[in-house]
């Protein structure tokens, strides 16, 4: 009797381990969210919640209210698993992730599913907004008692070979959506060259507040534009000037070799100089004053 007793009380412990485990303690201002990759996992992971309070001049991309920081985000975890999974505390409006927290706002590069790829690698962090207030004070309270599922059936994530796959294909270019993309963003960028030789036209000759006039290549003298070929050009001309001043007159005997052709061709004239003189004598028009 007393040995079942003994083996009857080993689950408890293993129990009462589980649920000291699962009440983790967070860091201090975070709340501690556990979740798994899938059912079949038995061990979890967890996440580190807290409100978003920063400056609104800083940060006025992500609403102080409404917005929740989100750490130790796994690398397999993306923004529709973290919109599902928080959800259950109200309504998402956006989720973006990041490599390390930095501050919000529209990028100055376009948004381009060919150009500007970034990979996110390792653990990242998250900004999750909701559309009402309730739904940060909701998640800030969650206290569930077991973990969320990420890998669901309605929305399951790749990983190992089937990532590679999904990455591989996506790599793959459609060249239609390619020149599309290409086209837009040429049109954008006529239209910002355009609207700039407009405002510059607008300022030529305009002093401002303080009397200063803004000197452009639009002047009288405007300046050559460097294209390719200009620029070519001007690598040529360089190193034809390098080669020709290149090892002039380095060595010992080069000097000496250019001495005597020189002396060579001061003779060469002063006998030049002299058949001249003696032809003029000799046809009387020779006249030194």
């Amino acid at each position: 009797l007393k040995q079942t007793k003994t083996k009857m009380a080993a689950p408890e412990c293993k129990h009462a381990s589980q649920e000291v485990r699962f009440n983790f303690r967070a860091p201090e201002g975070f709340v501690a969210v556990p979740v798994k990759f899938s059912d079949k996992q038995l061990s979890y992971h967890y996440l580190y919640i807290k409100e978003h309070r920063v400056r609104e001049s800083v940060d006025s991309e992500r609403p102080q209210d409404r917005t929740l920081f989100v750490v130790n985000v796994p690398t397999y975890c993306t923004e529709t698993c973290l919109s599902k999974l928080f959800s259950c505390c109200g309504q998402v409006q956006s989720v973006e992730l990041q490599q390390k927290p930095g501050r919000g706002g529209k990028s100055e590069t376009r948004n381009s599913k060919f150009f500007n790829l970034k990979t996110l690698k390792g653990f990242r962090v998250a900004y999750v907004v909701f559309k009402s207030p309730s739904g940060v004070a909701a998640a800030k309270s969650l206290k569930p008692k077991k973990p969320f599922v990420l890998s669901t059936a309605e929305c399951p994530l790749k990983t190992g070979i089937q990532k590679w796959i999904a990455d591989y294909e996506a790599t793959i270019v459609d060249p239609e959506e390619l020149q599309a993309e290409v086209d837009s963003y040429m049109q954008e960028y006529d239209q910002k060259v355009a609207e700039e030789e407009a405002k510059a036209e607008e300022e030529e000759g305009v002093p401002d507040e303080e009397g200063w006039i803004k000197v452009t290549r639009k002047g009288r003298r405007p300046g050559i534009p460097r294209t390719e070929a200009a620029n070519i050009r001007a690598v040529e001309r360089e190193k034809k000037k390098r080669a020709q001043k290149e090892l002039l007159n380095f060595y010992a005997w080069q000097h000496r070799e250019s001495k005597r052709e020189y002396i060579a061709e001061l003779r060469k004239k002063f006998e030049e100089d002299k058949q001249r003189i003696a032809l003029m004598r000799a046809q009387r028009k020779f006249r030194p004053y």
